[in-house]
């Protein structure tokens, strides 16, 4: 979650061959109830690909442990031979756009300072050995592709390519600099009752674009947009590395590299990193 995860998709759709189901999250093998539906539902959803097409989806729910803990059993259970890509990028960097979107979406209210204790969440989506060990158990190394944010924006065409060779794409991908950022919490709104009952009905949407130019629109949006980035004071932010420097040593060693908070961004950025035998 806020690793980039929504322009890979948007990437790997643009790619002749390959069927992203989307642009929604399935969250098919985390969601009790959409679980239920079963497999017959779930193959339905990939009807429209073409034959021969590689297919997969997006669901950040499958790596939210210890919310979504069934995810990993059902997924081996179902889909043995999957490939699984797993996007990570500085879990403080992360936890910060994690708490924005939490915050655009009225599910936390309380400042920065205090949400990462309230909502425990935060931090332990942010853990990323801990979510990917279950995995690494059920399926394996060779079956679970591990890529960084920071790689990605330095590196795109590269590791657009890895992404596909992984998943078995024989052509070479483009990767589109046109399409730019996908998802980005700071052009996000805050949409309570107000906006859902008055400015998300269409007919009123038609009408405040023909009637109200588009600098006092934008003017408006921004009293329901954040700022700028919130900071997380110096002394939690230690805490926070403590906890995060642990996890990412337990990661480093899966992958051959020392990784902490304060080396993550230059390690990762500077070449792939793959799962040592």
């Amino acid at each position: 979650m806020k690793c980039a995860t929504t322009s890979i998709h948007v990437q790997l759709t643009r790619q002749p061959g390959i069927f992203v189901h989307g642009p929604g999250e399935l969250e098919f093998f985390s969601d009790d109830e959409v679980y239920a539906r079963g497999m017959d539902w779930y193959e339905s959803l990939f009807d429209r690909a073409g034959i021969g097409d590689l297919c997969g989806e997006r669901s950040t729910e499958y790596t939210k442990l210890p919310t979504y803990p069934n995810t990993v059993s059902r997924m081996h259970h179902d889909l043995p031979d999957a490939r699984l890509i797993y996007v990570m990028r500085h879990p403080l960097d992360r936890l910060v756009s994690h708490y924005m979107h939490e915050w655009l979406a009225r599910r936390v209210s309380t400042p920065i300072e205090t949400a990462a204790t309230e909502h425990p969440e935060l931090v332990a989506y942010g853990c990323y050995d801990l979510q990917l060990e279950p995995y690494l158990q059920a399926f394996g190394r060779a079956r679970i592709l591990p890529v960084f944010f920071e790689r990605l924006v330095a590196e795109p065409q590269q590791e657009l390519e890895r992404i596909c060779r992984f998943i078995g794409y024989s052509a070479v991908p483009r990767w589109d600099h046109g399409l730019g950022a996908q998802n980005v919490s700071l052009e996000r709104v805050r949409r309570g009752p107000l906006w859902q009952r008055v400015l998300d009905v269409p007919a009123l949407q038609t009408l405040r674009r023909r009637l109200i130019p588009e600098r006092a629109r934008s003017r408006v949006r921004k009293l329901w947009q954040i700022a700028e980035r919130p900071e997380i004071a110096r002394s939690q932010r230690e805490d926070l590395r403590r906890v995060f420097d642990g996890d990412l040593a337990r990661l480093g060693a899966k992958l051959g590299v020392d990784l902490s908070c304060e080396n993550f961004k230059a390690v990762v950025a500077s070449r792939p990193l793959e799962w040592t035998a």
